[in-house]
């Protein structure tokens, strides 16, 4: 089996099989071409069901000099899962990878907004522009309901259940979720559904997608991105971030006003509660009046 087979076997198999999205496997993929790339420029010629645990170990041992180690950790985990596949599916007998070990590195910290400065962005927003309204609903959005960016772009009129208060999404996988919705964030997507969207050319197949361009198609997630880093900058926010740093904001504001962990976890969609607690690292300043208001001998 030569590499290029045993790589589209492998997209595959994340499809399918694991049911990742796109930009998941995409990421699994990039690991293993780069590995690639490493055996061709050294004229190495071992297939994937041979290549052995020193050859890989040369690999990590160049790929540290220009990466950081967290960035190299990413990479290992992505190829143990690719040689522990072809395991799986009997092309080889042991992963070269297993006893190769990522380099400890320390647990990073969402960066966060506060309020006041997710305040300042929102209002630094021109509504006299025609992408205005679509702007302010997007960053509700992404605040107000702690979207992914992907999970935003593909955001569609008929997820929208109002009535209810939730919208529908869906995020890595295709798994889907219910996640609540604020009156307020109902009223800027509705105001942007009303008086800008309506006017629009849409073209086909987009009929049914919520926030569109000026050309009547989605959005690109590079187009959120850059929404995002031209507010930061007009307001000389001296932070940097992106449409997932909204994300971050919802679940640290929640948990400092003393939502429920599980509660969390389960509208921003992860499968583990572990990534979750992530944000208990964030500000320990609400644990001791959790600690006064709910402990027994308080």
């Amino acid at each position: 089996m030569v590499w290029k087979n045993a790589l589209k076997d492998y997209k595959l198999y994340l499809k399918l099989e694991r049911g990742l999205s796109s930009n998941s496997i995409a990421n699994y993929t990039r690991d293993v071409e780069k590995l690639m790339r490493f055996l061709k420029a050294n004229n190495y010629t071992d297939s994937p069901l041979v290549i052995n645990k020193n050859t890989m170990q040369q690999f990590i041992y160049e790929i540290a000099k220009v990466v950081n180690p967290r960035s190299q950790s990413r990479i290992i985990s992505g190829l143990k899962s690719f040689f522990l596949y072809l395991v799986f599916e009997d092309y080889r007998e042991d992963n070269p990878m297993e006893l190769i070990d990522s380099p400890k590195i320390g647990r990073k910290l969402p960066d966060t907004l506060s309020e006041k400065e997710i305040n300042a962005l929102i209002a630094a927003i021109d509504l006299s522009k025609l992408e205005g309204e679509r702007n302010r609903a997007i960053l509700e959005t992404l605040y107000g309901c702690g979207l992914r960016v992907s999970e935003l772009v593909n955001l569609r009129i008929s997820d929208l259940y109002f009535d209810e208060d939730f919208i529908k999404v869906t995020g890595k996988g295709d798994k889907q979720r219910f996640v609540p919705i604020s009156s307020i964030n109902k009223k800027y997507i509705t105001l942007y559904k009303k008086e800008i969207r309506v006017h629009l050319n849409i073209q086909k197949g987009f009929e049914d997608t919520l926030f569109l361009n000026r050309r009547g198609k989605q959005l690109t997630r590079a187009m959120i991105f850059t929404i995002v880093k031209q507010l930061a900058e007009k307001i000389g926010l001296h932070k940097t971030i992106s449409p997932h740093t909204f994300r971050h904001s919802f679940a640290t504001h929640l948990l400092e006003n003393g939502a429920d962990l599980r509660a969390i976890q389960q509208m921003l969609g992860h499968e583990s509660i572990t990534t979750t607690e992530i944000y208990m690292h964030v500000d320990r300043s609400h644990l001791a009046d959790v600690m006064q208001k709910f402990h027994p001998r308080n």
